[in-house]
């Protein structure tokens, strides 16, 4: 018994500071909602004079805190604005236009300024199915602190669940697995310059009324502010990881060509040569046509959640194997 008194008297104290922790939690006061007001000083009739009746179009609000800290400086409303019109720009070939429905501003709780996006990953993909497969199966899922940011954030509005929302925030910050050695992982947290909480990740796990949220962190750079926010509603809008062509999804894809790589790339390619990036976007639930008499006519909505494969997307889709990462003697 004697030998057993050092680790009780560990797990006591991790028992206690679980409580503590706990107790803490359950302390911490309610989040307000954020009292929104629109910026005057945008234009909207202007920004959107490009937008033709009856082509595809996206619905998307700004949100930006009136109160971040004075020494934060990666992101602006221009910043925020420019990157739209660049998104615009970006889009136009494929038929889609981005309808800028409002900015809005306010002052948001401290405490949601910097959050943690996700909870940490519990089981790591492995060789034996894609990316995509393994989302399904174990897909993300939002922290407490996440769900309690958006629902003071996200104000409610008709198709609101179709709207993209580009929230304005410090720091998200998001928490992934990494191979470490042959059959080891480890938990490395990314500092996010975007986040658009996808439907392929988030299968089934993200409430309806903020599943259009994406947050932006950085825009800081002329590369940043011309690709991020056209980079981010495409995991949206076209539901795929980081991909192009011959390049299977991964976290992190550095290379030139597609606008779903980290690079200089802005190409939405078609066709299964394409990994039907074109399609996909085509059909999204996000989008929807004016008809003549001022109604939105919504493209249907995912039939299984919106999971990579979900049925909305037909043969749309790419079967691959899962990447070899291991040893496999291991």
């Amino acid at each position: 018994m004697q030998a057993f008194r050092p680790l009780l008297a560990v797990l006591a104290a991790l028992c206690l500071q679980g409580g503590m922790a706990v107790s803490a939690a359950a302390a911490a006061p309610p989040a307000r909602k954020v009292v929104w007001k629109s910026v005057d000083s945008v234009d909207l009739a202007a920004f959107n004079k490009d937008l033709e009746r009856g082509k595809l179009t996206m619905d998307v609000v700004i949100y930006i805190p009136s109160n971040f800290d004075p020494s934060f400086n990666k992101l602006t409303l221009a910043q925020m604005l420019e990157g739209v019109r660049s998104a615009k720009e970006i889009y136009r070939p494929t038929g889609v236009q981005i309808n800028l429905v409002a900015v809005r501003t306010g002052a948001v709780d401290p405490r949601f300024l910097a959050i943690q996006a996700n909870e940490i990953p519990r089981v790591p993909d492995t060789e034996y199915i894609n990316m995509y497969e393994g989302n399904t199966r174990h897909p993300s899922e939002l922290t407490q602190m996440a769900r309690d940011a958006f629902d003071s954030m996200i104000e409610p509005r008709k198709d609101g669940d179709r709207t993209i929302y580009l929230v304005a925030l410090q720091d998200v910050i998001m928490p992934f697995l990494d191979r470490s050695d042959a059959r080891n992982w480890t938990v490395k947290m990314v500092r996010t310059g975007g986040l658009s909480f996808p439907s392929y990740s988030y299968w089934n796990t993200i409430p309806r009324a903020y599943r259009g949220v994406i947050t932006l962190d950085n825009l800081s750079t002329p590369a940043r502010a011309r690709r991020t926010v056209a980079h981010e509603i495409g995991h949206k809008v076209m539901n795929v990881s980081h991909e192009y062509k011959e390049t299977s999804p991964a976290h992190e894809v550095y290379a030139d060509g597609g606008l779903m790589l980290y690079g200089s790339g802005e190409d939405i390619p078609s066709g299964a040569a394409g990994r039907w990036h074109l399609e996909r976007l085509l059909v999204s639930p996000y989008l929807y046509r004016l008809r003549p008499d001022g109604v939105r006519q919504w493209n249907p909505d995912y039939k299984d959640g919106g999971h990579y494969y979900d049925p909305l997307y037909g043969d749309h889709v790419v079967r691959f194997p899962g990447t070899p990462s291991m040893d496999p003697n291991w």
